[in-house]
C-alpha cells in the first residue's frame, strides 16, 4: 500500500517536471496562461498526495515504535515531529510575511510617490509585517529548546 503511494507520488513529480519542460518549450503565449493552469492542476494533485503519504506513514512509524524498543523509537518519532512543527511554524510564518510585505510594501510605495512626508509611517507598517516572521522563528525556538 505504502509502496504504491510512493510510486504514485514519484509519478506525479515526474509528470509535473516533464509537463513544465514541455509547456516552456512549446508555449508561444506571452501571458503563460497554459503554464499557470498546469501549475494549478499539478499543485492540486501533488499537495493532497503528499498529505496522504504523511497521514499513512505516521501510523506505520508509530506501530513500529510500539513493537520495537518502544521508548527509544518513540522518542525518535517525537523528535522528528518536533522538527516538523518547528519547520512548519517558521515556513508558514515566512510565507505570510512575504505576502504581507509584498502587499504593504507596494501600497507604501504608491503612497510615498504621492506624499513623501509619510515615509516614516509607511516603514513602520512594513516593519509590522516583518514581525510575523520573527514570531514564527520565536515559536520554532520554543518548540526546539523547550
Amino acid at each position: 500500500m505504502i509502496k504504491n503511494i510512493g510510486l504514485l507520488a514519484l509519478a506525479v513529480v515526474v509528470i509535473t517536471i516533464y509537463s513544465g519542460i514541455y509547456l516552456l518549450r512549446t508555449n508561444e503565449d506571452p501571458s503563460k496562461e497554459k503554464i499557470k493552469k498546469a501549475l494549478k492542476i499539478n499543485l492540486t494533485t501533488f499537495v493532497p498526495l503528499m498529505a496522504m503519504i504523511v497521514v499513512l506513514l505516521l501510523p506505520v512509524n508509530a506501530k513500529a515504535a510500539a513493537t520495537d524498543a518502544a521508548a527509544a523509537t518513540a522518542a525518535t518519532s517525537a523528535e522528528g515531529l518536533k522538527y516538523i512543527g518547528a519547520a512548519l511554524s517558521t515556513g508558514l510564518a515566512t510565507i505570510g510575511t512575504g505576502y504581507a510585505v509584498g502587499t504593504v510594501g507596494s501600497a507604501a510605495l504608491g503612497a510615498i510617490s504621492e506624499d513623501q512626508s509619510i515615509l516614516g509611517r509607511t516603514i513602520i507598517f512594513v516593519g509590522l509585517a516583518e514581525g510575523i516572521a520573527i514570531f514564527g522563528v520565536i515559536i520554532s525556538i520554543l518548540i526546539l529548546y523547550a
